[in-house]
Formats: C-alpha cells, structure tokens, sequence
C-alpha cells in the first residue's frame, strides 16, 4: 500500500486495468466529490457505467470536470485506466497551469486477481480486451517516467495477492481419468498468436477443465475450418502451454504416427513431461487424411500398414519411456538401446484415436484407452468390442478407458444456442445440426456429460465449434466439475 500522505489538494490520476482496484483505492482516500470517474459519467450521459456507446460522451464531460476543478485549485482524482498519454499530458497540463502537484498511481494487481474480480462483475470485461489492458499496462507505467509528474506511486495492494493456483486434480487409481479437457481445433488468433493462446489457456484454467489436448494435423480439416486458416504446429504450441505454469493437462488428440518417428514423438511427450510435472497425455493414431500426407511430402501407406505402424510406435514408445537404458526386442520392434532422458515425470497414459475395429483391438492390447466420438451409435458399438478384446487378452476393463471426442454447441441459454446453430450450420438443416451437436446451455450438457460417466465414459474432450475468444470457455465452467 502507499504509505505516505499524498499532497493535497492535488490532481491524482489512476493507472490500472479493468478490476485493478482502483476506484475501491479512491474511495477509501476521498470524497466521492473530489472522484471523476469515466464510469460514473457513462451512467450519467448513458443507460449505465458499461455503455460504451456513451464513451465520447462521458469522457467530453470528464475532461470539463477536470479542468473546471483544477481551475479551483481543488483536489481531482481521475479514476479511469489512464492507458493514454494524450489525455494523462493534458491532465498534467491543467495540473501545471494552476499549481497543482501532479501524482500518478500505477495498479500492479497481479492477473489473477484482475481476471477474478472482473469475473464476479454485472457485466465483465471481455477477457481479451482485459489482457490487452494489462499489457498496455507495461508500456504505461515507462512512459510516466518521462512525461514529468512530481510523483509515480506503485500500489499493490495486500489484497492483492494471487490466488494461490489450484493444484492438479489428484490422480485416481487409474491415471487417464481426466474429467473434461478442451480439445482446441481452431485458432482465430488475428494479430497476436501468443496472447490469444495464454488467454486461452487461463481461461481454461479458471474454467475448472482439467486440460487442454490440440489436434495434429498439418492443413486444417474441413470438420473445423477452411483450409487456409492457422493451424500451429502440435508440440511448439503444447510447449508454450506448458510455459504457462497452469495445473492443465496437455497432449495431443491424436498424432498421427505417419508425421514423426515413434522415437521422436516418445521424446517429445516425456519432455513435455517432465516440464509440466506429470501433465502429458499421449492421444496417438493411424493418421486418416491424404491431403495433407500428399502436401507435405509425407508417404500414406495402406491402412493396413498404417494400423502395423500404430502398433509398433506404441511398442516403441513404452520402450524408451521404461527404466534403464537396456537393449530391447519386442513383438515388433527391436532396439539396441533405450536411452531416453528425461524420462516421463509420471505414467504417461496413451489414448488410441479410432473406432474401427481393429483401432479398438490395439487398444485394448496397447494403450490406456480409446478415444471414439461421442454419439450413441459410435458407443454402442465400440464399447462392447473394446471389452470383448480386453476380455479376449485377460485384461481388466477398467485397464482401458473410454474417453469421447465431443463438438457441442454451447449456449448462455437456448436461444443464443440456436443462434450459434444458425451460424454454424452451413447448408445443412437447423434440426439436423443442432441435434448433431447436442446444442443447448451449458446446464443441458453438464447433465449429458454426467450421463456419459456413468456409461462408463472416463473423459470428454470437449471442442467448441465456434471457439473464439476466453469468454467462450469461461462459460464452460460448469463442466469444470464435472
């Protein structure tokens, strides 16, 4: 806190973001007559302090307020973010000409705290427009050095404090039982890629979701997007997520085992490993689209070869994640060595992508579990052939879990989730669509999800459609329990 009496009277201009604390901090200083805030002037020249509409408005008056003050030599606090340096030099202008000492006060609320305050609000900040706050925040606080106010005052407050983090969620006996996880498929990033996917994965984290997978595909895949949208490259961006010290889950849902070596994708997984601590699941398949194989330069051999391939990357994959550095000879594989530092943090469980039989098969025999759309059909039919190859090998079917990849249309209620249907649709039929995607609030799959674990489904790797901003998996936190 600031401790030292600020001068009085004075012209006082607050710099922070959006639930930084500011006008809290004012009030507890000042009379509410000596506060000019660019809020309460919205609600004055327009229907409430968030009608933007009425910014130029309530800003046009601020300025006359200020002025009209400072020219009394009264104390005037000016409670907005104070992100601009055109109208924070006009202020000190006024300051100068009459006398007044002129005192900035930077807010370094930590994020945490910003975006949870901001949450609890009637009507929140968008939560990309509130990280852009923040950041301009950094470019303020340089330029008051140079700009000549008699004070720059820093407050971080003891309230301050960032929650602390949730840890992740404890293993259950069986280390792919992950809850919901975010399946990203689109990144409608614009300009800035990198904060677009921190916002994404903090968002994800608050949300309560116990993880985020990506696809990996090398051109995007007509179900999520057109061609010429971005589509990042599968472990780069996992190891930016895991720069991001969040409790999150990451892997990939799935990678093909016709893009990478099996080696190089064992290494990559246990690096990632490693570096988040026991997060990493490996989503991992046969690889089904051409195209992108043919535009890469990359061989697509028959399916039954790929299948051949899935086996051997998984066989070679747990071999180099076991202890020692031993020579190893499989079923179908064979090597003269297993080094391979660093080793996985924990049980790296892997999920075999496909619902065919023979994916099922491999499984069963190979992985952690299985990963099959989520409609009822695909379920029916892939739950009894999964338990019958486990049965047919002796293995428990709690060994191998069942986990769905699911696109749902999520809605703040039913009409803005027929809304999204409409704009999502293309050429096929509301109903059809809608029924496809399950669309409705989020309070309709919440009890859809609680229908699929007691099926026997493990995890939901949950991809939004229409994916576009933090709000839209903010509002998935009702799923966070799940």
């Amino acid at each position: 806190m600031v401790d030292a009496p600020l001068p009085d009277p004075a012209l006082v201009v607050l710099v922070g973001p959006s639930g930084a604390g500011k006008s809290t901090w004012a009030a507890a200083r000042f009379r509410a007559q000596e506060i000019v805030a660019s809020d309460d002037l919205r609600a004055v020249v327009g229907s409430g302090p968030s009608d933007l509409g009425a910014s130029a408005d309530a800003f046009e008056l601020l300025d006359r307020i200020v002025a009209a003050r400072t020219g009394r030599g009264l104390t005037t606090v000016v409670d907005t973010l104070g992100m601009e340096p055109e109208r924070r030099r006009r202020h000190l202008g006024l300051a100068r000409a009459r006398g007044l000492p002129a005192v900035a006060v930077v807010f370094e609320t930590p994020l945490a705290l910003v975006r949870h305050r901001n949450r609890i609000r009637d009507r929140p900040v968008p939560a990309g427009v509130l990280a852009g706050q923040v950041r301009r925040l950094v470019d303020a606080a340089a330029q008051l050095r140079s700009e000549g106010w008699d004070q720059v005052r820093v407050v971080a407050p003891e309230s301050a404090a960032s929650p602390p983090p949730r840890p992740r969620s404890a293993p259950s006996s069986r280390s792919h039982d992950f809850g919901v996880i975010l399946q990203v498929s689109r990144f409608p990033w614009g300009e800035e890629p990198l904060a677009w996917l921190t916002d994404i994965a903090r968002a994800t984290d608050e949300a309560g979701l116990q993880g985020i997978a990506l696809m990996d595909h090398l051109i995007q895949i007509p179900q999520a997007g057109r061609a010429w949208e971005p589509l990042p490259e599968l472990w780069v961006t996992l190891g930016v997520l895991a720069g991001l010290g969040t409790r999150l889950r990451l892997g990939p849902l799935v990678s093909p085992v016709t893009f990478r070596p099996a080696g190089i994708t064992a290494k990559a997984a246990a690096t990632l490993d490693a570096i988040t601590g026991g997060g990493t699941f490996l989503g991992i398949g046969a690889g089904w689209w051409a195209r992108e194989h043919a535009a890469y330069g990359l061989p697509f051999p028959s399916p039954k070869e790929r299948l051949d391939g899935l086996e051997s990357a998984i066989e070679t994959i747990r071999a180099l994640w076991a202890a020692g550095t031993k020579p190893y000879a499989g079923q179908r594989v064979s090597l003269p060595e297993t080094t391979g530092y660093p080793r996985p943090a924990g049980a790296v469980p892997i999920v075999v992508g496909g619902t065919g039989a023979r994916s099922l098969r491999v499984a069963a025999r190979l992985g952690d579990g299985c990963n099959v759309p989520s409609d009822d059909a695909t379920l029916e039919r892939a739950i009894p052939l999964l338990r019958a190859e486990c049965d047919a090998i002796g293995r428990p079917h709690e060994d191998v879990a069942v986990t769905v990849l699911d696109v749902p249309v999520v809605g703040r209620d039913r009409d803005d989730a027929w809304a999204r249907v409409e704009r999502l649709r293309g050429r096929a039929p509301a109903g059809t669509f809608a029924a496809r995607h399950h669309a409705g609030p989020v309070s309709d799959h919440r009890d859809r999800y609680a229908r699929l674990f007691e099926r026997g489904v493990s995890s939901v790797f949950l991809a939004l459609p229409d994916l576009s901003t933090p709000e839209d998996v903010l509002a998935l936190e009702p799923l966070g329990s799940s």
